[in-house]
């Protein structure tokens, strides 16, 4: 594999020039971003997913949601429509992706839309809802067509962008300098047990400019939601967890379940995988070949956008299925500050 990256490597260092250029015609106002003139807040990262951007932005929804209207916009990433989508309560993933259907499903009071094109996107928002008090921009770091009113960059605590390598080497979209744009960075999935002296060192390997602010975050795993009637009346100790899922990094959830002393076996399929009927028989029959006891599935909170509405769902109709949703949490140290930071931008760009 190294020697494969190795041979990737003058690949990467085109694409770096090919992205550090097309930056700097924005830097330089050649390229002009558009503006808006009520908060606009991008959640986004340098690398190829798994930072925990879908977390991040449901942290700022229910910050924000009791004092004024929240919208997401995201791209919708594999659903197979094109263009401006606002998502209604029968919307389907089809229709708007994952995420978006999540964020709908899990908010209804609040506006979730899907558009290639931001621009695009907030403009039709802005024409079709009047009452928008803040727009929550879905992995955006790159989209440098719109100037967001605060940029939050989030890296991964095991896999920190300053050790990290351009595409197809590594898993960067642009070269780390590209950190300078934002304004608050968030180290997540981080160890709860993360000392200070650790988070010291970490800060002073991202070397943050005066002006950044640096927090530290851990997922927050919730209690287990039962899927169908089965699993609602099995309430015994559990011994086994067929995990099945389709993310970007499985590996914390893995190692969270396998810290309650469950034996735990996984199937891993793509980031925004699709079920099929033959994924969900693969799945029984995994489940079946466990060794006796009280065994569940488990599946996470964005997969089960993905297979509660497929049609071949009835297949494990007669297993105890359940999921675990997660949370973006914050060390006490960072918590207070970091609320501040944003419900701060917030009032102020209203205000102007």
């Amino acid at each position: 594999m190294k020697f494969i990256k190795a041979l990737l490597f003058p690949v990467s260092i085109i694409y770096g020039y090919i992205t550090a250029v097309r930056n700097m015609l924005y830097d330089f106002n050649i390229l002009k971003p558009g503006s808006y003139r009520l908060p606009v807040i991008c959640v986004g990262n340098l690398s190829v997913g798994g930072t925990g951007k879908t977390p991040m932005v449901e942290y700022l929804i229910r910050l924000l949601k009791g004092d004024m209207h929240v919208a997401t916009l995201s791209r919708g990433y594999k659903r197979r429509t094109k263009g401006f989508d606002l998502a209604e309560a029968a919307s389907t993933i089809a229709e708007i992706g994952d995420e978006p259907k999540q964020f709908k499903t899990k908010f209804p009071e609040i506006s979730v839309a899907v558009c290639e094109n931001r621009c695009e996107g907030i403009d039709r928002l802005l024409e079709i809802q009047d009452n928008i008090g803040c727009i929550l921009l879905d992995d955006a770091f790159q989209h440098r067509s719109i100037k967001a009113g605060l940029n939050i960059l989030l890296t991964d605590f095991n896999h920190l962008y300053t050790n990290d390598y351009m595409l197809p080497t590594g898993t960067l979209r642009e070269w780390r300098s590209g950190a300078k744009r934002a304004d608050i960075i968030v180290v997540t999935k981080c160890p709860k047990t993360l000392s200070a002296t650790g988070r010291k060192v970490i800060t002073n390997g991202i070397a943050p400019l005066p002006s950044q602010n640096v927090f530290f975050s851990y997922m927050e795993y919730l209690p287990l939601q039962p899927m169908n009637n089965l699993a609602r009346n099995n309430i015994a100790k559990i011994d086994s967890v067929l995990l099945f899922s389709g993310i970007a990094n499985v590996k914390p959830l893995e190692e969270y379940l396998q810290s309650l002393k469950y034996k735990v076996k996984s199937i891993h399929f793509s980031d925004h995988h699709n079920y099929s009927a033959y994924d969900l028989l693969t799945i029984k029959e995994s489940f079946n070949n466990l060794a006796p006891g009280n065994n569940i599935i488990l599946t996470t909170e964005k997969d089960v956008m993905r297979i509660q509405i497929n049609e071949h769902l009835l297949t494990l109709k007669d297993f105890p299925v359940y999921y675990i949703p997660v949370i973006h949490d914050f060390f006490p140290c960072d918590k207070e500050m970091f609320d501040k930071l944003i419900t701060h931008y917030v009032e102020n760009a209203r205000e102007n």
